[in-house]
């Protein structure tokens, strides 16, 4: 997204471009899966003097304007995504970390079952499945 989209969108809802916010976009957008913490050091390597609270703020922000989505992918921190990505299903090792993204028709009959039965739509941007990647099965 460009600084001059992102400014109109902020000013629509009061809101200014501070560089602060166009760095912490850029980051997550070329971070690609991306933990406040490594887009607050991210935007350090850049200007000094942003804190912590200041990008997760930001973050939050990006999300309420469609910009950015989040996913948890482990106990920590939610991890961030540019929402401009084709929507994905996040399978996250438990053993070494990795996080792979599949296409979400995968999930199409669970999804389709839910919908049905019970009238829920799932959110598959949001979808993390934990297990064990396929290095990690040989190497056990």
């Amino acid at each position: 997204m460009s600084a001059t989209s992102l400014a109109a969108m902020l000013r629509e809802r009061g809101l200014r471009l501070t560089p602060q916010r166009q760095l912490i976009l850029e980051a997550v957008h070329e971070l690609g899966h991306a933990t406040p913490e490594s887009v607050h050091n991210a935007v350090l390597e850049r200007v000094a003097g942003v804190n912590i609270t200041t990008v997760y703020r930001t973050l939050e922000l990006l999300e309420e304007l469609g910009l950015v989505n989040h996913t948890h992918l482990s106990h920590g921190s939610p991890t961030y995504h540019a929402a401009g990505e084709h929507q994905h299903v996040h399978l996250v090792c438990r053993s070494c970390g990795s996080i792979e993204e599949m296409d979400p028709v995968v999930l199409a009959p669970v999804c389709a079952r839910l919908l049905e039965e019970r009238d829920f739509r799932v959110d598959v941007g949001h979808v993390s499945l934990f297990g064990v990647c396929g290095k990690c099965k040989e190497s056990q």
